[in-house]
């Protein structure tokens, strides 16, 4: 990776990029039209109870579908919120800690007793910390959060039969990523799933790392599921570009005020960039891909490293590994 491709340093080279590719022309992928109904369609979306993921829980519950809102915190307010704005009442809501294992099987139990199978899941939720964090088993709470929940949470619901794979329509799995997926120049596999302490000034760094653990194994989960000539089902990627929600939150508070400022002044609206997250779950142009990645409603390569195929059976075997190590 030369220097010039190694964008997220800092958070400040992080926030100057983000704002720099909000206004590079770009080719549309695509547009949503009326017919691009998502009725009885049942999706779930992880952390929806704020930000990015409330807005699509909004706009996808416009388009009919059935929303389920797995969150940590806003029930049952925010899922008033959406039935309130969408108009719509077909609208749930599941508590979940994703930095917690046993919360995860929960939801995995919940979804199948509740609702049998569902045609679209988002993995939305993301953390940003202050500073490094352990989760009770000893890992580092951003890397459980923004990968390896992603990794039980989709394995689990896969286990249990919970996409609807019976229907004319493959049921689609779609990941929240970023552009900073392209930051780290290699896997960390001889230190895979151990603890860094780590201050402010890193969290960036371990984002993009994590961003890329996370994009490697929806490439390696879109050949594992879809073998051969036949697709069962639909993984996309994504990333929306810089937003103005409240995942900086953890920032020290004296750069708070200049950090929503910022985001306010150039920053996506949550409204704005639930775009792309809205056109990989409800487009018609899409039916029967395997695997694709937007930014912003741009189509783009995956970083090479992301979908290189002895990564994505790495880390998939050092995933499985680490698990059965905490069991």
């Amino acid at each position: 990776m030369t220097l010039k491709e190694k964008k997220y340093d800092s958070p400040l080279q992080a926030t100057i990029t983000g704002i720099l590719g909000l206004f590079k022309k770009q080719e549309r992928v695509g547009e949503l039209s009326v017919i691009d109904s998502l009725q009885g369609k049942k999706v779930l979306i992880t952390g929806s109870s704020s930000g990015l993921g409330l807005a699509v829980a909004k706009q996808l519950a416009a388009r009919d579908a059935e929303v389920i809102m797995a969150v940590r915190s806003g029930i049952p307010e925010k899922g008033e919120e959406v039935k309130r704005v969408s108009g719509k009442t077909n609208i749930h809501m599941l508590p979940v800690d994703l930095s917690d294992f046993d919360s995860i099987h929960h939801l995995v139990k919940a979804v199948k007793s509740k609702f049998g199978q569902i045609d679209i899941l988002i993995c939305n939720a993301a953390i940003v910390v202050s500073e490094a964090r352990k989760t009770k088993e000893g890992l580092d709470e951003m890397f459980m959060v923004n990968y390896l929940a992603k990794f039980v949470l989709v394995n689990g619901l896969l286990k249990e039969n919970c996409f609807n794979t019976d229907s004319n329509e493959l049921p689609r799995i779609i990941f929240v990523s970023s552009e900073s997926h392209r930051n780290p120049d290699e896997f960390e596999w001889d230190t895979f799933g151990e603890f860094k302490d780590h201050k402010m000034a890193k969290t960036v760094e371990r984002y993009g790392y994590y961003k890329l653990l996370m994009t490697t194994f929806s490439q390696e989960l879109s050949r594992r599921l879809n073998v051969g000539e036949k697709t069962s089902h639909s993984v996309f990627a994504l990333c929306p570009g810089p937003v103005n929600s409240n995942i900086a939150r953890e920032a020290p508070k004296m750069v708070q005020p200049l950090l929503k400022l910022v985001f306010k002044l150039f920053f996506s609206s949550p409204e704005k960039a639930a775009e792309p997250v809205v056109y990989l779950s409800a487009s018609k142009d899409l039916e029967g891909k395997p695997t694709d990645y937007l930014f912003l409603m741009s189509r783009k390569e995956i970083d090479p490293k992301a979908t290189a195929p002895e990564n994505g059976k790495h880390l998939w075997e050092k995933t499985e590994k680490l698990l059965e190590k905490i069991k």
